[in-house]
């Protein structure tokens, strides 16, 4: 029999290394994964090009936490292929009513343009995945989020994996041994978001 994914197991995965991603292949089932090399972003080395920098001071898009995070998870998992399935929606909804899963909005014009959404616990941020309507929305949108995260207090920004679109930022992968020190570290901070 299966067992059923609950928060407080989500939680207990995410403090042990470990995220969950729904397999499109395999019916949606959800799998957990600790990959070996880890992604990062390490928060005070993070790298916002000159442009980038301008387009947040002409302030473009009007930018928010947690006002619409099924709006934003949904957004995140409106495309062809998956992992965010019907199943993982509900579970990070729940996870944002107790307060451990947030997001970051960006509107264009009053509509929602880009975002992003992670669970948060202690001094850590598991970045769960972002997209854009609007160019560079989601690009504002990790700023703004990064620089939230900094002026909270919390030390580590869990990416998951390093894409090309994310290493412009400064994302660096670590060995398995030294994200699981640096997740220890994180814990044993107490962040309020």
């Amino acid at each position: 029999m299966k067992e059923s994914l609950t928060p407080e197991l989500l939680l207990h995965g995410y403090r042990c290394g470990f995220f969950p991603m729904a397999d499109p292949e395999e019916n949606d089932t959800i799998f957990w994964y600790a990959p070996e090399r880890r992604g990062i972003l390490p928060l005070h080395d993070f790298h916002v090009s000159g442009s980038l920098a301008r387009l947040i001071r002409q302030a473009r898009f009007e930018v928010s936490f947690d006002t619409d995070f099924e709006a934003v998870i949904r957004a995140c998992a409106d495309r062809p292929s998956t992992w965010i399935s019907e199943e993982i929606i509900q579970l990070y909804l729940a996870l944002h009513r107790l307060g451990y899963a947030h997001s970051t909005e960006c509107r264009y014009a009053g509509e929602l343009a880009g975002g992003l959404y992670g669970v948060t616990f202690r001094g850590a941020f598991f970045g769960e995945s972002m997209f854009y309507r609007h160019r560079d929305a989601s690009k504002v949108a990790l700023v703004h989020l990064v620089n939230h995260l900094d002026a909270c207090g919390y030390v580590l920004l869990d990416t998951q994996y390093s894409t090309p679109h994310l290493a412009r930022f400064g994302v660096i992968e670590v060995p398995r041994a030294d994200y699981e020190q640096r997740l220890a570290d994180a814990l044993s901070i107490d962040v309020q978001w």
